[in-house]
């Protein structure tokens, strides 16, 4: 085979390759619905408190530690995201909101995964 050849050939090998991955986005594409604050705190059963951490106590450390919530179809918390926050805040944060129950959130009439975005304040 020569040169021009073997770009044609490592061209098409790259276009077909092209099509199956995008294809296969569009298949496995997530369908996590993202909410609003207002939604998720509207949606919140159950709210479970974190604990001030006896070190930021201390040290007299304050502040906000914004976080996202992926609630399952069930209403209860599958994963946590740290979005922002001083880590001394953020740990106690994640723990409290892992207890946290919802509302299952729907789309289509149809119970569906959720981002939620909640923000404890941490304050002395």
């Amino acid at each position: 085979m020569d040169c021009k050849g073997r770009t044609i050939y490592r061209f098409a090998r790259f276009t077909v390759l092209a099509v199956i991955l995008v294809a296969g986005l569009g298949i496995c594409q997530d369908t996590t619905k993202k909410v609003s604050k207002a939604e998720a705190l509207q949606a919140a059963t159950f709210k479970a408190q974190p604990d001030y951490p006896a070190i930021a106590r201390q040290l007299r450390v304050e502040g906000v530690a914004e976080l996202e919530a992926v609630v399952g179809e069930n209403g209860k918390v599958e994963k946590v995201n740290i979005v922002s926050g001083n880590p001394m805040l953020t740990r106690p944060a994640v723990d409290a909101l892992r207890r946290w129950t919802f509302t299952p959130f729907s789309e289509d009439g149809k119970a569906v995964k959720a981002l939620a975005p909640v923000s404890f304040t941490f304050k002395l």
